[in-house]
């Protein structure tokens, strides 16, 4: 299913949503934020979590806050195109309505989660297109991994283990971008959105 890494003249997809995912420390955030400041037109989901706001956050822009009360409705009422319950306490997830809101206007959405996310928004939203953000190399991963030395090394391992069966699940995705350099990967990306006018 996989088409390897598109070229500069490839043709965007006509999918209304964009799913980008990827394994561990790959870059997924620093490639979203690149896309939120280089593409305003490109509307960048904001998940909701039921964790309190650290110093810093705004509501609506870095997360959507909610109640364990509101998030329980939202699952419930098939509301949520994915969640997950994160280190065994708090909830994050993709509101279905801002998102199906953003498609009825024309905007070009992407939503960028795990791969356990992305395996849910294929059964819910099965039009979208999927994007694999793969490490130039397997070294270049390990680098990012554990680079920072902050972690244990059983926690290291941890991590490791985790990035290898996340990698393996490259092909279940439609396309594949090297995340090589954080601005040309974003580029790439808003190619695959529609987005043609690189500025």
């Amino acid at each position: 299913m996989n088409d390897s890494s598109i070229g500069v003249d490839a043709e965007p997809a006509s999918a209304p949503v964009t799913v980008l995912a990827g394994p561990t420390a790959v870059g997924k955030g620093t490639v979203s934020a690149a896309i939120r400041a280089r593409y305003p037109e490109i509307w960048l989901s904001v998940s909701a979590t039921t964790r309190a706001p650290r110093p810093g956050e705004v509501d609506g822009v870095h997360y959507r806050f909610v109640s364990e009360e509101e998030f329980s409705s939202l699952v419930e009422n098939g509301q949520m195109l994915e969640w997950a319950v994160v280190h065994g306490r708090n909830k994050y997830g993709t509101p279905r309505g801002p998102v199906e809101q953003k498609v009825a206007e024309g905007r070009p959405v992407l939503l960028e989660i795990d791969l356990a996310g992305a395996r849910q928004v294929r059964d819910s939203l099965p039009e979208a297109q999927f994007v694999f953000l793969s490490p130039p190399d397997w070294d270049t991963l390990v680098d990012r991994l554990v680079g920072r030395g902050t972690e244990e090394a059983e926690e290291r391992e941890r991590r490791l283990a985790t990035a290898r069966v996340e990698l393996a699940a490259e092909d279940e995705f439609d396309v594949t971008i090297v995340n090589d350099t954080v601005d040309r990967a974003a580029d790439e990306l808003a190619r695959l959105l529609g987005v043609r006018d690189l500025t």
